[in-house]
């Protein structure tokens, strides 16, 4: 897939770091240099750890891998949940769940709890309870929704995170790392990236950045799903198929 230009990532703000006393010293690599007080993210790299991540977001897919999207900041969560739905890909768009990773057989429950109480729902097996017991089990539904909606279609441990902001998700970068499972993160200049292995430099704040940046990856998973062997047998069945009417 095309990577955006460096006039794109200077137009979304990309390039704008922390201010140069709250940077982490694991980040001096990616720094470009720094104007008026802030850091500022040498683009150049940050297209090439791109490439990278596109990379290894391939290999993920082709194995049929699932990849976990994150993100907790208010500017992040509602990018990420919209992303996740396009790529048909879990997420946990706000507070991480302690335990996603590290305590799966408890979160599975629940996520097979939240599944079951829908489709109770859906069928109209609830009109056997009383109001009162309809009331109680909708707040469950919500609560229970509230926190797993995200993750209602996964059904094993991911096989990679993106977190969009890391200083945000300090546990869901540690289970990642108890697990020995892969992180690819967008990190800014503040960002201690030793244990992420496949950093992005960039803007982590600015609506705009994450938006591009998110957009990206995003593109990266459909165009990977699109061109796995049973993508590519299901679109030879489909046009078989219209062939056929025709």
């Amino acid at each position: 897939m095309q990577l955006p230009e460096i006039t794109e990532l200077l137009k979304s703000g990309v390039h704008f770091g922390h201010k140069t006393a709250k940077w982490h010293p694991s980040m001096e690599k990616f720094i470009f240099g720094e104007r008026k007080g802030v850091h500022i993210i040498d683009l150049a790299q940050t297209l090439s750890a791109l490439e990278e991540a596109i990379k290894f977001i391939n290999q993920i897919i082709a194995k049929n891998g699932v990849i976990l999207f994150v993100g907790a900041k208010e500017q992040a969560s509602e990018l990420i949940r919209k992303a996740a739905l396009e790529m048909n890909m879990p997420y946990i768009g706000g507070k991480w769940i302690g335990g996603t990773i590290t305590n799966w057989p408890i979160i599975k429950k629940q996520i097979l709890k939240l599944r079951k109480t829908r489709d109770e729902k859906e069928k109209g097996e609830w009109s056997k309870y009383t109001k009162k017991e309809r009331v109680v089990l909708e707040h469950m539904l919500k609560k229970l929704d509230l926190l797993y909606s995200g993750l209602v279609n996964l059904d094993k441990t991911p096989d990679a995170l993106f977190i969009a902001d890391c200083k945000e998700n300090k546990t869901a970068l540690r289970e990642a790392n108890l697990k020995n499972i892969p992180v690819i993160a967008l990190t800014d200049t503040n960002v201690n990236i030793r244990k992420i292995s496949h950093p992005i430099p960039a803007n982590d704040d600015a609506v705009k950045s994450l938006e591009l940046l998110i957009n990206v990856i995003k593109s990266a998973v459909i165009e990977a799903k699109q061109n796995t062997p049973q993508s590519k047998i299901i679109k030879a069945e489909n046009i078989a198929q219209s062939t056929v009417k025709i």
